[in-house]
């Protein structure tokens, strides 16, 4: 007999974390370097058959995505490391085209986008969303061997630089609201398969 999926859902802080059954949730803390390291040893302790990393984000204003838009992220990419040959270090992450499918095919109207990472708000050039944590969790899973995907919704234009014109509050409830959802639509993408011994 088989069992549902061991899911870990990781955010950046409380706020963007939803609470509920079906997933474990862990906040990772703020920017790449914290994404990878709490992810990792998250991944290590739970084990889990797939990553969702969830959150807020910037996007261009070119865009027009108004908030609590959200977005799925076709790919991750890294951009603080500027000028680096690429053979240095990983900066791109694809997400799982089998998790692509199953939550946009629950999500409609969301978009489907790559999502550049950053630590610093404004950081990316040619991406246009933007957040801090979802390459360094991306990064974490993809050396275990674990498919992840993330997953933001809007909260501002990433040129925007008076923060009090940011929509915090419709993004954290955006995303969170969502969680349910996304945890089922991944669930039902892997399957009913058996977990981690």
């Amino acid at each position: 007999m088989s069992t549902p999926p061991r899911i870990l859902v990781i955010a950046a802080t409380a706020r963007e974390l939803a609470a509920g059954d079906g997933w474990t949730g862990v906040t990772c803390g703020v920017g790449p370097v914290e994404a990878a390291v709490v992810g990792a040893r998250a991944i290590a302790e739970h084990r889990p058959d797939v990553v969702l990393q969830v959150g807020i984000a910037g996007a261009r204003r070119h865009r027009a995505l108004p908030p609590g838009t959200l977005v799925v992220g076709t790919r991750a990419l890294y951009t603080d490391l500027g000028a680096l040959p690429a053979e240095w270090a990983m900066r791109d992450v694809s997400a799982p085209e089998s998790l692509l499918r199953a939550v946009c095919g629950a999500f409609p109207d969301a978009v489907a986008l790559p999502i550049g990472t950053s630590a610093r708000v404004g950081g990316t050039a040619d991406c246009d969303v933007e957040a801090m944590e979802g390459f360094g969790v991306l990064r974490a899973a993809h050396a275990a061997g674990i498919p992840a995907l993330e997953v933001r919704a809007i909260s501002n234009d990433i040129e925007e630089e008076d923060r009090a014109r940011w929509h915090f509050a419709r993004a954290f409830e955006a995303i969170t609201a969502a969680t349910p959802r996304l945890v089922s639509a991944v669930a039902a993408a892997l399957g009913e398969r058996p977990t981690h011994a």
